[in-house]
């Protein structure tokens, strides 16, 4: 019989008591502070957008000076080991664990629990709320603008509570889980790191002819042509179309942003679609059109390009541009992402929080021509190692997911108790 076994039926063999949270713990909602007195140093703030359902997220935090505000701030300090819950927007329910040692404070939509601690265990409380996510979710009203009551948190949740050496056997099964996922999520982002890094190498190998920087534009070393892109082929902007355009069927569109959080290096079919009236308006990209992003917020992201090669012509929107020529079409993609492409992009980049390059500047960057046949050969190489790191890619998050749902289950089980009132 297991550790856990044993207890539970040496302490509670006839179910245990269900709580009210407001029974069991107290609860306090953050503190208003100011955005516009955010500082970059000072004392932390935690923000919804910090509460993830794990550790807190201290990624992207905000500070605040004390002396700016008369108000006792202590009643919303964070503490190591607290737990906090996220109150409204996109991460509404979703509770944070916060494992710091420094003390940071409550946001406002952002809550902490204070259990009882004679008889309740933070941690248990922890996984018994990241339990009840969903319902949380629902409970705030769901939808694009959820909002959680406090007073209805602690009032229609209950919990159970076996006895606290039960709780701390349980924490014990459940904290190696997550554990384990932690360790196989790191082991997992590091093999894929170094994939990607291997990809990388031989892709700016196969692409590095020592013609960008020893031949002049239009003479031919080892039969390779340095071209500007202009002279190679055309750069045709997109045209007016909006998130609010896509219809469920239609014709196939690609819209600037997707470029970056969608598509790979090529594709055949598209995410979303348009109207056959709007398309006929639109500008369209045709099969082996490389279409590429012109705007982003960060400069990595600014040129990102997908080769499309689906059959029919596709709307492309604004933001956006497409690019034909005569060259193999995923030869031109794998250049886009090279670091012999990308250092002549920088110099091109305008703009400050928008970052752009325009279709004109586009068109003065260089690209090596080998023959036909060597630009097939070089995408042969490179589609072998994109299909290995994109499987490695799609492979990682499907395995965290199924030891998540491993968790899932586990926690589901381990806190699930006949009640005692039940059972007398």
């Amino acid at each position: 019989m297991s550790k856990l076994k044993e207890l539970i039926q040496k302490l509670c063999p006839n179910g245990v008591e269900y709580r009210k949270l407001g029974e069991v713990c107290d609860f306090i909602n953050g503190f208003a502070f100011k955005s516009s007195l955010f500082k970059d140093i000072g004392e932390p703030i935690i923000r919804i957008t910090n509460i993830n359902g794990n550790a807190v997220d201290l990624s992207n935090v905000k500070y605040f000076n004390a002396s700016d505000y008369k108000s006792d701030l202590h009643p919303f300090a964070i503490y190591y080991g607290d737990i906090l819950i996220a109150m409204s927007g996109a991460t509404t329910g979703k509770i944070g664990y916060y494992c710091n040692k420094s003390t940071a404070y409550l946001n406002q939509r952002v809550g902490k629990f204070v259990p009882n601690k004679y008889i309740l265990k933070n941690r248990y409380l922890f996984h018994f709320l990241c339990s009840k996510i969903n319902e949380l979710y629902i409970m705030a009203g769901g939808g694009a603008q959820p909002n959680l009551s406090s007073t209805k948190l602690m009032n229609d949740i209950v919990i159970p509570l076996p006895p606290l050496e039960v709780q701390k056997e349980i924490v014990r099964i459940l904290d190696k889980f997550t554990t384990l996922e932690a360790e196989l999520e790191a082991e997992l982002e590091a093999e894929l790191t170094a994939r990607k890094k291997q990809y990388e190498h031989y892709r700016n190998k196969l692409f590095s002819f020592n013609v960008l920087n020893c031949a002049t534009v239009g003479n031919s070393l080892n039969n390779i042509v340095v071209m500007p892109l202009g002279e190679v082929g055309i750069f045709t902007r997109g045209s007016g179309l909006q998130k609010k355009d896509f219809t469920q069927t239609g014709v196939g569109c690609i819209h600037y942003g997707q470029i970056y959080t969608h598509y790979g290096t090529y594709a055949n079919r598209t995410k979303t679609f348009v109207s056959q009236e709007f398309a006929k308006k639109a500008r369209k990209a045709k099969h082996g059109d490389l279409i590429i992003a012109t705007t982003s917020e960060n400069d990595e992201d600014v040129c990102k390009a997908v080769a499309w090669l689906g059959d029919e012509d596709i709307a492309i929107s604004s933001d956006a541009c497409f690019y034909t020529h005569s060259l193999e079409p995923k030869y031109v993609a794998y250049y886009f992402q090279t670091e012999q492409f990308q250092k002549q992009k920088r110099g091109f980049i305008t703009g400050t929080k928008v970052r752009r390059v325009n279709t004109s500047d586009l068109a003065k960057i260089k690209i090596p021509v080998p023959s036909i046949e060597e630009q097939r050969r070089i995408v042969s190489i490179l589609d072998k190692f994109d299909i290995l790191t994109t499987s490695i890619s799609e492979g990682l998050p499907k395995e965290i997911e199924l030891r998540r749902k491993q968790y899932e289950y586990y926690r589901n089980q381990l806190l699930s108790f006949p009640d005692n009132k039940a059972t007398a």
